[in-house]
């Protein structure tokens, strides 16, 4: 098998690092940019030494990039405000040097909660997206039966799948503190914690949506770009110091990422693309799984053919760090209780001057595309 780079990148390399880079991933579809331009030796073009490290957990990413053992890597968008902020024990200041990818959530449901949906709501249970209505019917009945309130899962306490999940309960009118149990799973295990019914459901990137669909143990009820379309769920974010040591070097690594992004968006390359990133992160799910979220498709249910859904969005535009996505994840973590009142500086984790100075080595424009829609943030 042979893989082409786009022919942006096909020229000399514009400068080498003294060190090596090292960076974290956690197996989900979105670590693709990071995958290819490693697979593609996008990192080398720009002079770059990577070493690609592979996380389970993302309080796993957290640790070591805090304790110096990783430079940085693929982040959930709250994580460098986590860190910025001490959550979870270590302090660590954080550069957001560009977006790996916009949405590729979804909320998967077992087949005992959706049935139960079915039963209180039967005129909203088969709507797709879902209705936090439909859900709301089926807690009353739990709640009149005298049962436990469901125990859904997010992949870490301060993800975009935390806030995102929150705002869609809240909106729906289901207090998530009060009217469901939120527990936190690592990604790669989601998917067995609902098969084995320790969990109710889940919020998490793909494929672990698809997998549980796949092990006929949950339904996807909605992807994340359906309460916030086109937003932002992974970064890459490089420790603050290393960025004031080496700024060509992390210009460069963000540079390859955008054209990974590049590649990424080709259908053309969309069958590489699946091997690389079930060969390198994801061995145990099937291709064909993989695929799907690449395409812009999901099995919402067991026996069901693939329907149109927010595709993961990996285009030059998608890359861009817009400081206004951090100020609203800091918003919710500021009304779920979260954070003090969220500092001043908490936008300025965000680096588009990096990124702009990227997109010139990646031979594009610099200048910033429009920032989508923001959510309402409505209690």
């Amino acid at each position: 098998m042979t893989l082409t780079a786009p022919h942006s990148i096909d020229r000399p390399a514009r400068g080498s690092a003294s060190d090596t880079l090292t960076l974290g991933f956690v197996p989900l579809t979105d670590a693709a940019p990071l995958l290819v331009a490693d697979a593609l030796g996008l990192f080398a073009r720009h002079g770059l030494k990577v070493v690609l490290s592979r996380m389970q957990a993302w309080s796993a990413m957290r640790d070591r990039i805090g304790f110096g053992a990783l430079d940085g890597g693929q982040m959930l968008s709250p994580m460098p405000i986590a860190a910025a902020m001490g959550l979870g024990g270590l302090t660590t200041r954080l550069a957001v040097v560009a977006t790996l990818a916009r949405q590729g959530n979804t909320l998967t449901l077992s087949d005992a909660l959706m049935a139960e949906i079915e039963a209180a709501a039967p005129a909203l249970a088969t709507t797709r997206p879902l209705q936090a209505a439909a859900l709301r019917a089926a807690l009353a009945a739990r709640q009149h039966e005298g049962r436990d309130r469901p125990v859904i899962a997010v992949v870490y306490a301060w993800s975009s799948h935390t806030y995102l999940l929150r705002h869609w309960l809240a909106e729906g009118g289901i207090d998530p503190e009060q009217d469901v149990t939120l527990v936190v799973v690592p990604p790669p295990l989601v998917a067995e914690e609902l098969a084995a019914g320790r969990i109710d459901g889940f919020c998490a990137g793909e494929p672990w949506g698809s997998r549980a669909v796949d092990l006929r143990c949950g339904r996807i009820a909605l992807t994340t770009a359906d309460i916030w379309p086109h937003h932002p769920e992974k970064v890459l974010a490089i420790s603050a110091a290393r960025l004031a040591e080496e700024p060509a070097q992390i210009e460069a690594l963000a540079a390859a990422v955008i054209e990974a992004g590049i590649w990424l968006t080709d259908p053309a390359h969309r069958a590489d693309a699946t091997r690389i990133i079930q060969s390198r992160a994801l061995p145990e799910v099937p291709a064909e799984i993989i695929a799907l979220a690449l395409s812009g498709q999901l099995v919402m249910t067991p026996d069901e053919a693939p329907r149109p859904a927010a595709a993961l969005q990996f285009h030059p535009d998608a890359t861009y760090p817009h400081p206004e996505h951090g100020a609203w994840w800091a918003g919710q973590m500021r009304r779920w209780g979260h954070l003090p009142e969220p500092p001043a500086e908490i936008p300025t984790l965000w680096r588009p001057d990096v990124w702009q100075r990227a997109a010139l080595r990646a031979g594009m424009s610099p200048i910033p595309p429009i920032l989508p829609a923001l959510p309402g943030d409505r209690s």
